[in-house]
């Protein structure tokens, strides 16, 4: 890409995500709003569903692209106006639409520059993703080491394939998905205080909380097959 075009490319990202800032518009995007207007969006998507699911769609996929944040609330809002099995479509496509978009972005921004200035770091991290392919990304996405937006900003300096870093993308973060758009659900449910202590709410908050965990000892074991040779 030409510099004057990464330069505009750059300059519209600045753009946007200095007027999110400059706006205040990430009070839109927190558990207070969604609570506040629990009632409200969820009879907007019972009368629009379509067009709401589309919104929603659009408004993830920019939040993950421009790496602003709001998702994790946004994967909440999901399940509380959606459901759990259309919140977790809606989430599972639009987190790796927009994490592909942020890859992509840093990658045809910053990568060139990147790789002359800092060949002999790069080197090594191209060599560890070509040695391990996506299993690596795979590990990142479902033990949640670093921000999700991290992941995807250094992913893009790498050489690995868009295509493999979609799908990698896609099912590594499926699982969190899952969890976290079934709490949500529970929250939509949350009339008065006694609701909070009810037990689903409570063992959504405890599977939040066990997932790295268990996550973890998953690769733990899938590694630990992948080293037995073969008979």
């Amino acid at each position: 890409m030409p510099s004057k075009a990464r330069l505009i490319l750059a300059a519209l990202i600045a753009i946007a995500i200095g007027l999110f800032f400059w706006l205040d518009l990430g009070r839109y995007l927190s558990l207070d709003a969604l609570r506040a207007e629990h009632a409200a969006l969820q009879a907007f998507v019972t009368a629009n569903e379509l067009s709401a699911a589309a919104g929603f769609f659009l408004l993830y996929v920019a939040v993950t692209a421009l790496s602003i944040p709001g998702a994790a609330v946004m994967t909440l809002a999901a399940g509380a106006v959606f459901g759990l099995l259309k919140g977790t479509l809606l989430v599972s496509f639009a987190s790796s639409v927009g994490a592909t978009l942020a890859f992509l972005l840093a990658r045809f921004l910053l990568r060139d520059w990147v790789e002359r200035r800092f060949a002999w770091a790069t080197d090594k991290i191209n060599a560890g993703v070509t040695r391990e392919g996506g299993y690596y990304l795979f590990s990142l996405r479902l033990v949640p080491l670093f921000p999700f937006f991290v992941i995807n900003l250094v992913m893009g300096l790498t050489r690995l394939r868009s295509w493999t870093f979609y799908w990698v993308s896609q099912l590594g973060m499926l699982p969190g998905t899952l969890v976290y758009v079934n709490a949500g659900t529970q929250l939509g449910q949350i009339e008065e205080a006694g609701d909070i202590l009810s037990p689903a709410l409570i063992g959504s908050f405890v599977l939040l909380g066990l997932f790295p965990l268990l996550a973890k000892k998953s690769l733990e074991i899938a590694r630990n097959v992948r080293k037995q040779p073969s008979s």
